[in-house]
């Protein structure tokens, strides 16, 4: 399968958003996670940031895809229900599908709905993490309601899945909700994070594909041990999943494709790689988030590398970990 259409070869090669390393901030430590989108003619970033208790997301916006200015934390510790109090991590929110298309939010019922996962513990992903949805009707994407309960939890499902679950990707198409997951079948130790499917007809009632999961690692491969964190848009009448691959040493973005959401076939090498020493994503490029702007094709990704003096943050491992992003051509 022909796959040039969907590849971002050249990287910008620095950051486009970093945490504010400010002691108490909710980005203290990092950036994470990106979703970017167009809303009232800007572009927005939604990421999360970790401050070293855990996850709070954010949104951030740009007029040229380059440069992200923080904007505003949407959604804060303390603020949902016993479930997500304390973690809160937004993955993605309903778009148009189209991948060369505005990349621009839709309604469903009048609201803007919002997807995203919770850690029950303090520190770094710690505890089986369920999956939430959020709504709101605020023009400006600032004020968002959180039903009261998780729509997936990890002890419903299989056990690949049973360890927790992570960031979602959340589409409609004919009239059917589909929301892919990555999730992992332990909480300890070496685990293995494969990608699954739900669907809804009403976004709140959820039936896992009974072929789950969806995206499978391959033994031996740079995607051996993680397929995670989809991103699906379609592209004509082919739909293109981007996801990254782990192998306990590198993470690196991949691509998969399928004609009707439910089988999908696996391109055998990454799309995106590490970069060398010292580079930006020397160490991990992943978490992928993708958009179009004037016939361009906009690859966000989280990009770590090995703390550098002068650097802003630094995460826990220890790593310097930012948004970063690659195009079709180059910018």
């Amino acid at each position: 399968m022909n796959i040039d259409n969907w590849l971002t070869p050249y990287k910008w090669g620095k950051p486009v958003l970093v945490g504010s390393g400010e002691k108490g901030a909710f980005d203290y430590h990092a950036v994470d996670c990106p979703f970017v989108f167009r809303h009232r003619g800007r572009f927005y970033m939604m990421y999360v940031g970790f401050d070293g208790a855990g996850y709070q997301t954010a949104l951030a916006v740009s007029d040229d895809l380059l440069n992200f200015e923080p904007l505003s934390t949407i959604l804060r510790r303390n603020e949902g229900s016993d479930w997500d109090s304390r973690n809160v991590a937004g993955t993605w929110l309903l778009r148009d599908n189209d991948m060369y298309g505005p990349g621009t939010l839709k309604k469903w019922n009048g609201k803007y709905w919002l997807a995203y996962h919770s850690y029950p513990g303090d520190g770094y992903e710690e505890g089986s993490a369920k999956i939430g949805l959020a709504w709101t009707e605020d023009e400006n994407l600032l004020e968002w309601h959180r039903l009261p309960e998780p729509i997936l939890t990890p002890e419903e499902g299989e056990e690949w899945e049973r360890g927790g679950l992570y960031k979602e990707c959340l589409l409609e198409h004919e009239g059917t909700f589909y929301l892919f997951y990555n999730a992992k079948n332990k909480n300890r130790g070496r685990w293995i994070e494969q990608t699954g499917l739900a669907t809804s007809q009403d976004l709140i009632r959820w039936t896992r594909h009974k072929d789950n999961p969806v995206i499978r690692v391959t033994p031996e491969a740079w995607d051996s041990g993680f397929v995670s964190d989809p991103c699906v848009l379609r592209d004509g009448d082919r739909w293109a999943m981007f996801y990254f691959g782990f192998d306990y040493k590198k993470a690196q973005e991949g691509i998969a494709y399928s004609d009707d959401l439910l089988n999908w076939t696996k391109h055998p090498e990454p799309i995106i790689a590490v970069g060398d020493p010292g580079e930006l994503d020397e160490s991990y490029a992943h978490k992928p988030s993708v958009i179009a702007h004037d016939g361009v094709l906009y690859h966000f990704y989280t990009a770590c590398r090995k703390p550098q003096e002068g650097d802003r943050t630094c995460n826990f491992f220890p790593e310097y970990r930012t948004i970063a992003v690659a195009a079709s051509r180059k910018l």
